[in-house]
Formats: C-alpha cells, sequence, structure tokens
C-alpha cells in the first residue's frame, strides 16, 4: 500500500507541478527572450509532451487513488471526481483545442497576407484563450487535489 501511495503522491505532484513550472515559468521566459515567432514555435514543440504528461499523470493518479479506495475500503468522492473532471479537460485540452490550434497556426503558415491570415489569427486567439482557461482551471483543481490530499498524510 505504501508503494501504491507513493506512486498516487508522485502523480499528483509531478502533474500539478509540471503545470505551474510551464504556464507560470517556462512560457513567459521563453516569450520574453525570444522573438515571437520562434517562441510559438518552440512552446508549440513543447506541448505535445506537456499533453503526454499530463495523460499519463492523469491517469495513474486516478488510477492509483481508485486502487487505494478499494484497499482501504473508502470512497473519497471529491477527489476522483476532481481527478476525473481534471483528466477529462487534459484530454480535451490536448487532443481536441490543441489540435485545433496546431491546423489553425498551419494555415497562417501557408496562407498569404490577406483578410483570411486575420481572420485566422482571430480564430487562433479564440483557441488560445479557450486553451489558456483550460490549464488554468485544471492548475486549480490540481492545488485544490494537493490541498485535499494533504489533509490525510500522516508525517
Amino acid at each position: 500500500m505504501h508503494i501504491l501511495r507513493f506512486i498516487h503522491l508522485l502523480g499528483i505532484t509531478v502533474w500539478v507541478g509540471s503545470l505551474i513550472f510551464f504556464t507560470l515559468i517556462a512560457t513567459p521566459v521563453i516569450f520574453k527572450n525570444l522573438p515571437r515567432e520562434t517562441a510559438g514555435e518552440v512552446v508549440g514543440h513543447l506541448f505535445p509532451k506537456y499533453w503526454l504528461l499530463g495523460y499519463a499523470a492523469s491517469v495513474i493518479t486516478l488510477g492509483s487513488l481508485i486502487a487505494l479506495s478499494y484497499m482501504q475500503k473508502s470512497f473519497p468522492a471529491l477527489r476522483i471526481l476532481l481527478l476525473a473532471v481534471m483528466l477529462g479537460v487534459t484530454f480535451y485540452s490536448g487532443l481536441v483545442v490543441g489540435k485545433n490550434a496546431r491546423n489553425i497556426k498551419a494555415e497562417i503558415k501557408t496562407a498569404e497576407e490577406t483578410v483570411n491570415t486575420e481572420d485566422l489569427r482571430s480564430k487562433f486567439k479564440r483557441v488560445h484563450a479557450l486553451s489558456a482557461v483550460l490549464n488554468l482551471s485544471v492548475i486549480l483543481l490540481g492545488l485544490f487535489l494537493v490541498y485535499l490530499t494533504s489533509r490525510e498524510l500522516q508525517l
């Protein structure tokens, strides 16, 4: 059971920590120190790995919590619900919203400097805003999850 608790805590901390690091440290530093177009390309190359980490961590964290619940004969409904929502939002963000953003960026690169490009840029801004809201939601839910988990820790 101790190994399962370790896996659960590792999943939460890696996931939420990577969300905070990427969102509040890495991305702003990249955009501050590189030209905007280059920064966008760098972050675009990081996103697939960022989401892959989120997919893996979310499945591991939720799976380990369900296993622990079964072993301890308890049902932490709120924590399971939070993890399920975080998992769903993470997969939606990466597989749907992220794919949409990549497709729009590819269209922008191939389009001529026309009104169509401005429409595409406007569309990208809306998709980016949605992505940011989803990301912030997962961070906030994750921090709340860490709080709930910490209440059960015995040091």
